[in-house]
């Protein structure tokens, strides 16, 4: 006798990716209720597509974001029983690498931001994220090279300005990425006080007077 294939409970297949062209995340297939998951729990939103409806993430994300929203969609779809496919690189889960993959994907997305920059302010946003004094990206390498060169000093035991050439060298290296940071922070506060560049506005159309009827 042969055997019955089993039914299986399985809702429709989603999977959640990045399009390599425009840089959205976006989910493709599900039910309704599957939208539903997407919308509520990721900030999904509905946008027609050749294909029918699919859902994206909002434009301008940053990267972290669009990988925190995507994890937590993915699993609350998951939690409902759906099938789901979430492409590895928005996994906010992934280790032992997504510190370090997370951080080459900000600085790619920062230089993407920069060169994309139409006005001041978002040329000091992008700076902001380089010098801000509490998380900037500056101000943390340098606490890095800091504490690498104490370390340094301790293992070779000698006191400052008694260390050879290259801790020497080292520390000044900190001294001077404060000063960058000083520079940059300037430029960045320069660019946030620069007007912003008016809305172009079309001229007034010119009303044509309609043709005046023969009698």
């Amino acid at each position: 006798m042969k055997q019955k294939e089993p039914e299986f409970w399985v809702l429709e297949y989603i999977t959640i990716t990045k399009d390599p062209r425009t840089g959205l995340v976006v989910a493709i297939g599900g039910s309704e209720k599957a939208a539903y998951i997407l919308q509520r729990t990721g900030g999904f939103l509905s946008a027609p597509g050749p294909s029918g409806d699919y859902h994206r993430l909002p434009h301008g994300l940053p990267v972290e974001h669009q990988r925190l929203k995507a994890t937590a969609a993915s699993h609350a779809l998951l939690a409902a029983g759906h099938s789901v496919h979430l492409d590895p690189a928005l996994n906010a889960l992934v280790t032992p690498d997504s510190e370090h993959n997370a951080a080459l994907r900000f600085l790619t997305q920062l230089a993407k931001r920069a060169s994309a920059a139409k006005t001041s302010s978002a040329v000091a946003e992008v700076l902001t994220e380089i010098v801000a004094p509490a998380n900037g990206l500056l101000p943390l390498t340098r606490e890095v090279v800091v504490r690498a060169w104490i370390a340094a000093s301790a293992l070779h035991r000698t006191a400052p300005g008694e260390e050879p050439e290259p801790l020497a060298r080292l520390r000044d290296t900190a001294n001077s990425m404060s000063q960058a940071a000083c520079v940059i922070l300037h430029a960045r506060n320069d660019a946030a006080r620069a007007p912003q560049p008016a809305a172009l506005t079309p001229p007034p159309s010119s009303a044509h007077p309609s043709a005046s009827r023969r009698r």
